[in-house]
């Protein structure tokens, strides 16, 4: 009935499916040099942070200019927008092909980064047109076109086999290009572009659009997204490498089965809009932190030999994760990511409706940076520590911090709506018991009036 009520824009179907394809192959694009990489690292003897740095320069630009986009999007409209940004990536991507020096590839993989930016235009654009209760599912099928990294792993290690790193570039430049005419030519302009021309209405200010980024809440919001798109871009790019190092695999097999986190992880952020729709975003983030601490501590163990000083002598045993058990593992974590990045911007049309690209693109670029950040970080423990699971202990200590933010910023606000819960007792036995003045619930609300703005 709230569907029907609240019925779609005219062109809503056109404008999600051809985004969601747009997306999946500017993200197959962006997450390129997984695969290209390793060749490359081979060819010009990189160290493992050098690794890092090229594999994670493309996400730092397609980061950076997010807040920028997000902000064109509302002035000008998805459509120009992401043709622009498709048309720029796949010119830069088809240049690579040319690069020969380690300088040249890390100019052009700044080029190919434009590619990450068409999140920030496709979360404004897409959700102009349904209304708020469908905008988590909307915004969760768009945010599948994360499945394009899974793209990149199955085909590209079979044509740089077969032809060379140079053609895999060329192909997905060339595709990228006409994807993004294709996109422009079978989709219309979003509704308050639309509405805007008729009514003569002038776009809103920059400076204005940027106001809300001023708020504690985006911040945190972004630090979320850091973790579940963050870090899954960082792994998206990392894992061929880390199995190819770990279990000694080809790039071929490396590929398929960095597919299998990859995948989950795309294709089950549309459940999880769905499901924030239906039980709310703030449940769904709880799910997602609690499984990705589970699933980081578990992989964060190095595999270890033990002597233990028996009875009868020393008793010798190994604890490792095996190839399947990873494999399983790491399946889960992205089930968990998915449901986290569609959770978090299923906050933003309804916090913000009014400043979607600029919160979606603050969001986007933090997250974004965190696929940046993380692989470099993770090729520095590996120089560093010699420990290839350091990058999963790095990935807990960082889903601990966001889901200690994430509740005690919770109980803020519970304690912000309801004060008498601060005179509650601690314990449930102490029901019944004269309560005394709780001293420790004073200055938490007045830290939570405090930040009254903020939440």
């Amino acid at each position: 009935m709230a569907a029907a009520s609240n019925p779609s824009h005219p062109g809503a179907t056109a404008a999600l499916g051809m985004s969601t394809f747009a997306f999946t192959a500017c993200f197959a694009v962006w997450t390129i040099f997984s695969i290209i990489g390793i060749q490359i690292q081979k060819e010009l003897g990189l160290s493992e942070f050098q690794f890092g740095l090229l594999v994670g320069t493309p996400i730092l630009t397609g980061s950076l200019i997010r807040v920028v986009l997000g902000v064109w999007t509302d002035q000008y409209g998805g459509r120009l927008v992401n043709l622009v940004v498709m048309l720029s990536a796949a010119a830069a991507t088809f240049a690579l092909s040319y690069a020969e020096t380690y300088p040249q590839f890390l100019l052009a993989a700044l080029g190919v980064g434009i590619a990450g930016g068409s999140f920030a235009v496709g979360v404004a654009y897409v959700s102009r047109f349904f209304p708020k209760g469908r905008q988590g599912t909307a915004l969760g099928i768009f945010g599948a076109g994360n499945v394009g990294s899974a793209v990149t792993k199955f085909g590209a290690p079979f044509v740089m086999v077969a032809f060379g790193w140079e053609t895999v570039a060329q192909v997905w430049a060339a595709a990228l290009a006409v994807i993004g005419v294709i996109f422009f030519l079978t989709t219309r302009d979003d509704p308050e572009l639309v509405r805007r021309r008729i009514t003569g209405e002038k776009p809103e200010a920059t400076w204005l659009q940027l106001s809300p980024l001023k708020k504690l809440q985006v911040w945190r919001f972004s630090l979320y997204y850091f973790f579940v798109f963050g870090a899954f871009v960082a792994l998206a790019l990392w894992l061929p490498r880390y199995l190819v190092g770990v279990y000694g695999l080809d790039i071929k097999t490396a590929g398929m089965i960095a597919a299998a986190y990859s995948i989950p992880g795309s294709l089950f952020r549309v459940f999880g809009g769905w499901l924030s729709d239906r039980i709310g975003a703030r449940k769904v983030m709880y799910v997602t932190f609690g499984v990705s601490l589970v699933c980081t501590f578990l992989l964060s163990y190095p595999a270890t030999s033990y002597v233990v000083d028996g009875i009868r002598g020393p008793i010798a045993f190994r604890l490792a994760t095996d190839l399947t058990a990873f494999t399983l593992i790491a399946f889960m974590l992205g089930f968990a990511m998915s449901l986290g990045k569609a959770a978090v911007f299923k906050h933003i049309p309804v916090y913000y409706p009014d400043h979607i690209g600029s919160v979606g693109g603050l969001v986007g670029m933090i997250g974004g940076l965190g696929g940046f950040v993380l692989p470099i970080a993770f090729g520095a423990l590996n120089d560093l520590t010699g420990v290839w699971t350091s990058c999963f202990m790095l990935l807990f200590v960082l889903v601990a911090g966001a889901l200690s933010w994430m509740h005690f910023a919770i109980q803020r606000m519970e304690h912000r709506a309801a004060p008498q819960l601060g005179g509650l007792p601690e314990l449930p036995e102490m029901a019944g018991m004269p309560v005394q003045p709780n001293t420790r619930s004073q200055p938490v609300r007045a830290a939570s009036g405090g930040l009254q703005a903020a939440e």
